[in-house]
């Protein structure tokens, strides 16, 4: 079955391929890196440079379920890069941070701290919602942000002083090939629970906007708000409704929701996205999520074998506890490996240096050698060349906003032990 969108994407084996440049909006300010800034033309390894980074990721609060995998993407890639400092005279020191969410307002207290410690770039959130909480803090300070999971489209125009970057696509794409899925498989009529932030209400237009368009009709979309404990208003507005299908645009409160539809609502026509697409295992009785599908941004778990079994094996040497989840770490991966190879090309840890730099080594000036290794890519750099990294989470690609221009949307399907798979659809 193939899924068209407007943004041409197909669905190979669960992976909706996706061209992105068609849908960058024309006239955006602020946004990636300047135009104007020089990546610097020196060759040869820079003399003990370390640059120095910063984490705010969710330890706590409703995404908490993607701290690790994105933490321990970041701590992998900063162990290659230390591997090859002797040849690149770059290494990297990483202080970990946690970004909560929008209730506990752990950024209040934790992006002070990491700004205090003199990082050149902070990676994080997870969250779109907490991102713009304190993304004019962190650029205000000349400092870096970088995502590894916003899809928030607020970010594409945001006045961010050619200082944000993200590696996970905007929702105008995830939105699209939901929306397009769920009328695929046949659904006439659509409710929705979503959360009442950037990235809920956003994604949630987005997956109207295509529905719609394929001849469907949203008939209950109610909204709820970061800390709210109970959800019976929703669900019982939804089921009133008495839709085909139902989108849960949450993040961690989907584990409060399913248990009131279980039993009153069919698992096969329940649709879950990036915010809560999670192996709930033995937390619910097996079978209850059979059927179910849902959309996860970067390329399929199945296609990132040989990556997470790489993950794996180095937390096992580090003595640390192996992942459950693997979502975003890809993407948390690519981002810390791009920031060394935009301070190794300039030559410099100065934020504003390393900015001008992120998109000539992504790719983005369409000059450089092609590599997927951070040592392949230093290589080059130190050469005197031009790296064009294409990462393990897709090509990226920087434009001038910092948007990747090339993604992936996989598409996943639930079995009887309440994991998810790539969907063969």
């Amino acid at each position: 079955m193939s899924v068209i969108t407007r943004s041409r994407a197909t669905t190979l084996g669960g992976l909706a391929v996706v061209g992105v440049s068609a849908l960058v909006l024309a006239g955006c300010a602020g946004g990636g890196s300047d135009d104007s800034g020089d990546s610097g033309d020196a060759a040869g390894p820079v003399e003990d440079m370390t640059l120095t980074i910063g984490t705010a990721l969710p330890q706590t609060g409703n995404l908490a379920f993607l701290g690790p995998p994105e933490e321990a993407g970041v701590a992998y890639a900063a162990s290659q890069i230390n591997e090859v400092s002797d040849t690149t005279g770059l290494s990297i020191d990483v202080v970990y941070g946690d970004s909560g969410d929008t209730d506990n307002k752990a950024y209040e207290t934790e992006i002070p701290r990491l700004l205090g410690e003199d990082v050149s770039a902070i990676i994080g959130a997870a969250s779109s919602g907490v991102s713009l909480q304190f993304i004019d803090q962190v650029t205000g300070a000349g400092v870096i942000q970088f995502s590894p999971a916003n899809t928030s489209d607020a970010f594409t125009s945001y006045d961010d002083g050619g200082l944000y970057f993200r590696t996970a696509p905007s929702d105008v794409l995830q939105g699209e090939v939901l929306g397009n899925l769920i009328a695929a498989d046949g659904a006439q009529t659509l409710g929705m629970i979503v959360l009442n932030d950037s990235y809920g209400t956003g994604l949630a237009g987005y997956v109207t906007e295509a529905f719609e368009a394929a001849g469907g009709e949203v008939v209950a979309a109610p909204t709820y708000n970061t800390g709210d404990t109970t959800f019976d208003a929703q669900i019982n507005e939804v089921l009133a409704a008495d839709p085909d299908a139902i989108a849960l645009i949450t993040f961690e409160e989907i584990t409060t929701i399913l248990p009131s539809l279980f039993g009153q609502f069919p698992a096969e026509s329940m649709y879950f996205v990036d915010g809560n697409l999670s192996n709930f295992g033995d937390e619910f009785p097996e079978g209850s999520l059979t059927g179910a599908k849902g959309t996860l941004p970067g390329l399929s778990i199945d296609t990132l074998g040989q990556f997470t079994g790489e993950l794996d094996s180095f937390l096992e040497a580090e003595g640390s506890d192996p992942l459950e989840e693997y979502s975003y770490a890809a993407e948390s991966y690519d981002a810390t490996i791009l920031l060394a190879l935009a301070s190794l090309a300039s030559g410099s840890t100065d934020p504003a240096d390393m900015a001008a730099a992120l998109q000539e080594v992504s790719g983005g000036s369409g000059d450089g050698e092609t590599c997927t290794s951070y040592a392949e890519c230093a290589d080059i750099i130190v050469g005197g060349g031009t790296a064009d990294y294409d990462g393990v989470s897709g090509p990226i690609t920087f434009d001038e906003v910092g948007d990747p221009t090339e993604a992936s949307i996989g598409i996943y399907e639930y079995g009887d032990d309440n994991t998810y798979a790539a969907w063969q659809g």
